[in-house]
């Protein structure tokens, strides 16, 4: 071996170590390696943290000299702070070594191992040689005395905590005690190492409380608390110290079983583990089994807490189990049903719809096979059936049904969760049963009931709610079969769970409201005075034992009207009626009941005050359509808008009935207003996120920017919503849509704050309305079940009222149907054959429809002839070709016929008069006109015949359109859905030869029949066109609205208009194409003749066009297809 050991230089390069465990098992901050050279000096490596396994890489050198001692001492410690070590730290593993068998090795690297810790031996890599020359390195070295008496105690408290641990001595847990404790003296609040200090003294005091030779777990939870506080989020000992906390608190649970600890090492874990990267002991600690598992096992089984606190703390649970974690499925399921009672609690939506989204991610975590798949069926069922009762939707009802089925297949017979399971399942299939009358639904759902209510006897905890729910399909199925058996059996059903039932449980209140509701039942049919009293009484304590916003008392407030109009109706008592039509305001008004229940329960409110004469009626209708406004905008696309809008039993008639009853008060105006708020609710709210904002501009632009990117985005979300099958994306997007729309909501409002813009997107006031007559009447036709008139909106001054006593709603009806079979029956005959059935229907509409009003027209008004005049008709007025209706008589004087409609003025439709407002303030952007014609003649297999005169229509409409209006012409196999909707977005004038098709079941859905795909209403609506102008339809069944929803007018043709057009020629039924040329040709020679003086293509003339062309072809086009064609728009 070369040279003397009194000259020799070894580098030593220490690399790693395994098996370090901490003999005191507290969890160390980093761990360092210790040579002391002599009895004064010592080399320290650097402190490296733990990895999970718990070895330490540290890869770090120095050149040491051996001439001053034989022997060295290599230590191998534990620090508990990386910001500022106190002392020398524990010690995992001391040796003596001399410094010739650290060279035995040669240059490869060899472990050194040492005594065993808790049975495995700790050990390190090193590597050693000799090196000829060293750079002075005794700076590397430093006084390894300790002369510091906080340093020493810290040390020895450490040694003798270690030798506590490993031997169970008590005495030794009394000296680490009593060591730290001097430290801790030493390090009053304010010294650099005060933090240190309780820190230690904690955790000696924590391992004492584990093994019940300590017992004051309070005081020492206190400590790792206050050396928390004295750790800011910064500090690199944060982490250890939040640890340290959770361990107490988790321990102290473990214990006491107390709540609050538990929530609180959930928050702390919740800090902690971001803090604490893969792969180090401490995150491997506070991630595993006797850590943050723990923790959410503990807060698993606390009692759900819907309060916004208790919500939090259960996503916080839910945050502490990644995906993949074993605990997510339960905690995402206790989030559930935290959030779900909420809802019951204060009827938000929004915590519906995250409790279903939670239960679907709770049941694809645990498919079938897995422990509490059952389970969480049962709890996603419940919850969409809970959305189906705020909402309506019927895909909720249908998927939770299926999901109960499948739960309960899955629960073998005997079952202890069977009871209920049944029960659930019994109570869906009775809710469909009241929604859709199959009887074999509410046959089964009571079947159910009974099976379950076996399953518990008397004395089983949870037979009150199976005798509720028996009850009330029993109920259910009284109030369609009106078996008397059914009733007197529910209630007895009833009683006995009211008698079950806690007087202080928090759902007595719906016990009480059932009975009631039994009750008053048995009142109209035996008039019992005792039944109805007893009822009104439950009702009473029922809204007494809830909180004013709970989403329940609108089901008291629903059964007190009940009660109250029942014996109204027996009694005749006013002040009973007055405290019906007061419990139907307040049901009609619960904020937190969802809109389906309340629009329900306003429409009764609405049919009750008109059958009882009550002067509340026009409030009624009022609250209704504002609360149809707010339950259709929540929904997210278009189709389900519309969906929403016809779930209701009753609605249809409802805007008619409104203008009628304010008629009828002699409130014209209201009446205007109303049939406006009421009809076109689909054009009105898309129309909201297409208003034009010029004012706003001017006024303020920031605010104006921020609605119109609101507006984007709301609209955006919507159609993005429309095109989604999956349901929990569904759910996603529409809670999406419903946050965007909150944010534009709060626009709106901030809008209206300004002082000229109070009325933003309000519904419009007669005065506004009234700038859709500004050329020339408005006339509305109302078609009520009440009464049938016309009123006439004049350019300027009130409405006037036009009554139509001959003429009643079921008349209408009839000459609708009749209508259909005389343009059927005409289609068939000789072009030149009289079509004498539509002549007789034709008189019936000018004698008891169109000739009074045009007497006020002509003799109040003093409209002067060939003025121009809008139609817009409701309801089954919808469906009557009103603009044709003709006297066909001769006049008096024999000088000649009687004029038609037609001959007296220029008549256009309008589908409401905000319509014709909107059309109208869009005139005033108008660019270089553009005309294109789109044809499709050969539409495909399967989507009808073929149109011979397609091609020719095409032509002559090229030929007719001035050059100057950069004309073009897309057909054949270039008449795409793409090119067309290309072509329209691109164009100002349209002309569009094909197949239509009406749609009458989904009118979103109607069409024109392109090469390739349909373009549909929906396609058009979702484009915006400003710029567009005027649009001719030569296709069938344009301008024809659906059966379902008449007073939507949703048809083709008013798509067009909502996407831009502002003119737009349609049909009402099937046109023959071989003739539709002839009135194309007369109404485009018209439409353009003047230009060649001069003139400018100008939409406002296609209605006098097309009068002008119907009237031209008489003798070459058959009476039902000159009527075909109207004019809508400006």
């Amino acid at each position: 071996m070369p040279g003397s050991s009194e000259s020799r230089y070894i580098r030593l390069e220490v690399i790693s170590g395994k098996n370090l465990q901490v003999p005191s098992r507290r969890i160390p901050a980093g761990i360092y390696i210790s040579i002391n050279v002599d009895s004064r000096r010592r080399w320290k490596s650097a402190i490296s943290v733990s990895s999970s396994d718990q070895s330490v890489t540290w890869g770090n050198s120095v050149t040491l000299s051996s001439h001053s001692s034989p022997a060295l001492s290599v230590e191998i410690r534990a620090f508990f702070e990386l910001g500022r070590p106190l002392g020398g730290g524990e010690v995992i593993g001391k040796l003596q070594m001399s410094w010739d068998e650290l060279l035995d090795h040669g240059d490869e690297p060899f472990d050194i191992s040492f005594p065993p810790v808790h049975g495995l031996h700790p050990s390190f890599r090193l590597k050693a040689a000799i090196v000829n020359a060293c750079d002075d390195q005794d700076e590397a070295l430093f006084d390894s005395l300790i002369d510091c008496e906080i340093s020493r105690d810290t040390d020895a408290g450490h040694t003798q905590l270690a030798a506590y641990v490993t031997s169970n001595n008590v005495s030794h847990l009394n000296d680490a005690i009593e060591h730290f404790q001097l430290v801790l003296d030493l390090c009053p609040v304010g010294h650099p190492d005060h933090v240190t200090a309780l820190t230690n003294l904690a955790w000696a005091r924590l391992k004492g409380c584990i093994r019940n030779d300590f017992e004051d777990i309070d005081a020492t939870t206190s400590l790792f608390r206050d050396a928390l506080a004295l750790r800011p989020q910064s500090h690199p000992d944060r982490p250890l110290s939040l640890y340290n906390l959770t361990k107490a608190l988790s321990w102290r649970h473990n214990k006491k079983r107390t709540a609050v600890d538990i929530r609180e090492a959930a928050q702390l874990y919740h800090e902690l583990l971001p803090l604490c990267p893969e792969g180090t002991y401490l995150r491997s600690i506070a991630a595993g089994e006797n850590g943050v598992d723990y923790v959410i096992g503990a807060c698993n089984k606390l009692p759900i807490d819907a309060s916004d606190e208790g919500i939090r703390l259960r996503r916080v649970v839910l945050e502490l189990c990644p995906l993949g974690h074993q605990l997510r499925p339960r905690a995402l399921d206790k989030l559930a049903r935290a959030v779900q009672g909420r809802f019951d609690q204060h009827g938000s939506i929004d915590d519906i719809d995250t409790s279903i989204q939670l239960r679907r991610e709770a049941v694809s975590l645990c498919p079938e096979g897995h422990a509490g798949h059952d389970t969480y069926l049962n709890n996603l069922a419940y919850s969409l059936q809970s959305r189906f009762d705020h909402q309506g939707k019927p895909n909720d009802l249908d998927e939770a049904i299926s999901l109960h089925e499948e739960a309960l297949r899955l629960c073998p017979v005997g079952d202890k969760s069977r009871y209920y399971l049944l029960d659930n399942l019994g109570g869906v299939l009775a809710e469909r049963f009241n929604k859709r009358g199959d009887i074999d639904d509410i046959t089964r759902a009571i079947s159910l009931h009974r099976e379950a209510l076996t399953l518990r006897p008397s004395g089983h905890p949870g037979r009150d709610i199976i005798l509720n729910n028996l009850a009330l399909a029993l109920q259910t199925r009284y109030d369609k079969s009106h078996i008397r058996e059914d009733l007197n059996e529910a209630i007895d059903l009833y009683r006995e769970s009211l008698r079950l039932k806690r007087l202080d449980h928090p759902e007595r209140h719906i016990n009480l409201s059932n009975l009631s509701s039994a009750l008053c039942s048995r009142f109209t049919q035996t008039q019992e005075n005792e039944d109805v009293e007893e009822a009104i009484k439950l009702c009473q304590q029922s809204l007494a034992a809830l909180h004013s916003l709970h989403p329940d008392r609108y089901y008291s407030y629903f059964e007190l009207r009940e009660a109250y109009m029942s014996r109204y109706q027996i009694l005749h008592d006013p002040a009973d009626l007055s405290l019906a039509i007061e419990n139907f305001r307040f049901a009609s008004r619960h904020p937190t009941q969802g809109f389906p229940r309340r629009i329900m329960e306003v429409i009764e409110w609405a049919r009750q005050a008109e059958v009882c004469g009550h002067e509340s009626a026009l409030e009624a209708y009022q609250m209704c359509f504002e609360h149809f406004d707010s339950h259709v905008m929540t929904r997210s696309s278009i189709t389900s808008r519309r969906e929403a809008a016809t779930a209701f039993r009753g609605a249809r008639s409802l805007p008619v009935d409104a203008a009628s009853c304010a008629i009828r008060r002699d409130n014209l105006r209201q009446a205007v207003e109303l049939v406006e708020q009421g009809r076109g609710q689909q054009w009105s709210l898309a129309s909201r996120l297409r208003t034009p904002v010029e004012d706003l501009e001017s006024a303020n632009p920031t605010l104006a920017h921020n609605y119109l990117e609101l507006s984007k985005l709301v609209s955006n979300a919507a159609q993005s919503s429309a095109t989604i099958t999956d349901r929990a994306a569904a759910d996603r997007e529409a809670m999406e849509y419903r946050r965007r729309t909150r944010q534009w909501q709060a626009a709106v409002a901030e809008i209206r704050d300004l002082p000229a813009f109070s009325r933003f997107l309000l519904p419009p006031s007669y005065e506004d309305l009234q700038a859709a007559a500004r050329q020339g009447p408005v006339i509305i036709l109302v078609a009520s079940q009440y009464s049938c008139s016309a009123v006439i909106v004049p350019t300027s001054g009130d409405p006037y009222h036009v009554p139509l006593p001959s003429i009643a709603l079921a008349d209408l009806k009839i000459l609708k149907d009749r209508f259909t079979r005389a343009i059927r029956d005409s289609s068939r005959m000789n072009p030149r054959e009289l079509r004498t059935d539509l002549i007789v229907l034709l008189r019936i509409i000018w004698d008891q429809i169109m000739l009074p009003i045009v007497d006020v027209l002509e003799h109040v008004l003093k409209l002067q002839r060939r003025s121009r005049i809008w139609l817009c008709p409701t309801a089954a007025f919808t469906s009557i070709p009103l603009h044709a209706a003709h006297p066909f008589q001769t006049k008096a004087d024999r000088s000649g016929k009687e004029p038609c409609l037609e001959d007296l003025y220029i008549c256009s439709y309008t589908p409401t008069l905000s319509a014709l407002i909107r059309s109208r303030q869009l005139m005033k952007k108008r660019v270089p006109p553009s005309f294109v014609a789109i044809g499709q003649g050969q539409p495909g297999a399967g989507k009808g015949k073929a149109l011979l005169a397609v091609d020719s229509e095409l032509e002559l409409v090229h030929k007719l359109v001035p050059a100057t209006a950069n004309r073009t012409t897309i057909s054949g196999d270039a008449a795409t859905r793409a090119g067309a909707l290309s072509a329209l977005q691109q164009n100002t004038w349209v002309h569009l030869a094909c197949h239509g098709k009406q749609d009458p079941k989904q009118p979103y859905d109607s069409h024109f029949v392109m090469r390739d795909e349909h373009l549909t209403l929906l396609d058009i609506m979702e484009r915006h066109i400003p710029q567009a102008e005027f649009a001719f339809l030569s296709a069938c069944h344009t301008a024809v609205g659906d059966e379902e929803t008449p007073d939507e007018v949703i048809h083709l043709a008013a798509g067009l208009q909502f996407s831009g057009f502002k003119s737009v020629v349609g049909t009402l039924w099937e046109v023959d194409d071989s003739v539709a040329k002839h009135v194309v040709e007369a109404f485009y020679g018209y439409m353009f003749g003047d230009l060649k003086k001069g003139g400018v293509m100008d939409c406002t003339r296609a209605a006098w066009a097309l009068n002008c062309a119907t009237h031209a072809v008489k003798t070459k086009v058959p009476l039902e297809q000159r009527m075909v064609f109207v004019h809508i728009g400006v």
